[in-house]
């Protein structure tokens, strides 16, 4: 059972939408980020104050090869991996990457009271994610095998992908930019 990866900007629902696909259909669950975190022992935050992106960006690397020899999983990447051509290349071809599209407006109303993820602690936070969210949106669609709307409640959304991934549904058409 090849394993099912959900890439998205963050605030787009991975997690909380891989949990569900986990449960009805009888994968383990695994947040990237997590697993990172737990090898490291240290949190991402501490990995880049202590050593920096680039170093954050090779651990996240090597989880991605690492993740993409195992069965059986959903898993929930950071909202960057994708951004990186060689972490798309590890799961690509056995995995299935399936991109959560979901409308900025959307993930900025979700987002509006977070106050875990420092960069959105910031006065400029509305022109950092729309940047960021712009320049990322083409990229998480060119990686994506299968392009699911991440509009629904998380349930709908996790059935919608698991009848994509068993090749029972066609995914839907993604939306213009935010």
């Amino acid at each position: 059972m090849n394993n099912i990866v959900l890439c998205g900007f963050m605030g787009c629902g991975k997690s909380t939408v891989g949990k569900n696909i986990a449960r009805k259909s009888g994968r383990k669950f695994l947040d990237m980020d997590s697993y990172i975190e737990q090898k490291a022992g240290m949190t991402v935050s501490e990995i880049f104050e202590k050593y920096g992106e680039e170093k954050f960006r090779d651990m996240e690397h090597d989880a991605c090869v690492e993740l993409a020899e195992l069965e059986g999983l959903v898993i929930a990447s950071g909202g960057g991996a994708f951004t990186f051509k060689r972490n798309v290349e590890a799961f690509k071809g056995k995995d299935k990457i399936v991109f959560l599209d979901v409308p900025l407006g959307i993930i900025k109303n979700r987002l509006k009271n977070d106050t875990t993820r420092p960069l959105l602690q910031r006065p400029d936070r509305d022109r950092v994610m729309k940047d960021l969210y712009n320049n990322r949106y083409p990229i998480y669609h060119a990686a994506a095998d299968i392009v699911i709307k991440g509009q629904n409640t998380p349930l709908k959304t996790a059935f919608a992908i698991i009848d994509a991934v068993n090749g029972t549904d066609v995914a839907e058409k993604p939306h213009k930019n935010a």
